[in-house]
Order: C-alpha cells, then sequence, then structure tokens
C-alpha cells in the first residue's frame, strides 16, 4: 500500500478544510471577527492546527489575521464577483449548448429535471437554503451534461465563490420564480436538441443573476461579500 494513502491527515489539514466549508457556506459571515479559541472550540481541536490553517487561508485571500484580535473573514468583492459570473455565465451556456446537441433523452436529464423539481418545491414551501441547494445540483449537473472536462474543472474551481455570494445574499434577493422558469426553459431546449435556444436562454440567465447580485451589493454599499 502507497505511504501516503496510508498517512493520517494532520489537524492542520483538517482545519483548513473545515474553515474553507464554515466560509464558503457563509456560516464564517464575510466581515466577521473570530477568536482563534473560538474557532478551535468549534473544530474540537488546539489553537496550534488552527494558527497554522489561517496563515494558509490568509495567503489565498480568504480572511486577515489580527494581532490580538484572531481572524476576520474577509468577501469577495462585487467587481470579482462580477468577473466570475462573466466566466460562468460563458463556459456554462457553452455547456448547455453542447448538452443540447447530445442528443439526450428524459432519462439522461432526469438529474437535471429532479434539481428543477427540487427548486420548485422549496419556492413553494418558501424555503430559499433548499432552493439554493437544488440549484447549485442544477448547475452542476448542466455542466457535466456537456461532457466537456475542462470546463467541468475551471466552473468547479468558481464554484466556492459562486457559494460564499449566494449564502451572503440568499434572504435579499426576490423569490427565484423566474429563475426556475429559466430552468425548466434551458432543459426544454436541451431535450428538444435546441443548442442555439438552450445557449441564449442560460446566458441571459445567468446575466440575470450576476446583475441581481452586484445590484444588492451597491445598493447596500459593501465593498466586498
Amino acid at each position: 500500500m502507497n505511504e501516503a494513502r496510508r498517512k493520517p491527515i494532520s489537524n492542520a489539514h483538517r482545519a483548513v478544510l473545515q474553515l474553507r466549508e464554515m466560509i464558503f457556506s457563509g456560516e464564517l459571515a464575510a466581515g466577521s471577527d473570530h477568536l482563534e479559541t473560538e474557532l478551535a472550540d468549534r473544530l474540537g481541536m488546539s489553537r496550534t492546527p488552527v494558527r497554522e490553517a489561517a496563515l494558509l487561508l490568509e495567503s489565498q485571500g480568504l480572511l486577515e489575521m489580527r494581532p490580538r484580535k484572531g481572524v476576520r473573514i474577509l468577501p469577495v468583492s462585487a467587481e470579482d464577483m462580477r468577473e466570475v459570473y462573466d466566466v460562468l455565465t460563458e463556459l456554462e451556456s457553452l455547456a448547455a449548448e453542447r448538452a443540447a446537441e447530445r442528443g439526450l433523452t428524459e432519462q439522461d436529464l432526469a438529474a437535471l429535471h429532479a434539481a428543477i423539481d427540487d427548486m420548485e418545491r422549496a419556492i413553494s414551501a418558501d424555503d430559499l437554503e433548499a432552493w439554493a441547494a437544488a440549484d447549485d445540483r442544477f448547475h452542476a449537473e448542466l455542466v457535466r451534461l456537456g461532457g466537456n472536462s475542462r470546463i467541468r474543472m475551471i466552473v468547479a474551481m468558481m464554484s466556492d465563490q459562486v457559494r460564499r455570494a449566494k449564502a451572503s445574499t440568499l434572504f435579499l434577493r426576490p423569490v427565484p420564480v423566474k429563475s426556475n422558469e429559466d430552468h425548466r426553459a434551458v432543459y426544454a431546449a436541451i431535450l428538444a436538441g435546441d443548442p442555439a435556444t438552450a445557449r441564449r436562454i442560460h446566458r441571459n440567465h445567468r446575466r440575470q443573476a450576476r446583475d441581481v447580485l452586484t445590484g444588492i451589493l451597491e445598493q447596500m454599499r459593501l465593498r466586498t461579500l
């Protein structure tokens, strides 16, 4: 057996993974301050690995170490999010186009349809967190159906930043009824084998989402999320 596989994960590495997830999920909100002792208690470990993890996350631009004050969770700027959405818009729209070219059946699109139905139920139940989770599944499945591994890789690199944005603004944006109408239209275009329509609808959908998100940030006069 490979030695690297047997080597247990260190507490510092575990702290990095857990803190990243807490930041990207919004559990550690942008702009919030936290003492190392607090984070250590939440992670169930000593301060030393938490400090090591914080130093690494600081180098990645996710937080700021503040002497005698712990750490501050750094936001993503509105302009950064605009750039991220611009990239996602083009890549996901291309994935939608490619998916529509592949002659996919209802069975092939079952996971995509299930995500849409879950969003519909979440909207009816006024459960925006459930809607956001299903929305993430829809976009991930759409990219997978496009069949381009490089698009999947690039989108995955940006998905955590989108999660942060959605978590921070989820309860400040309108109920996403129009968003799910767009999802159903993209699904229908893919099933009908209409690449141009699938790409056009999804591009407009992502651009609208970008404008809503950055508009909220600008109205609140936040430099960052």
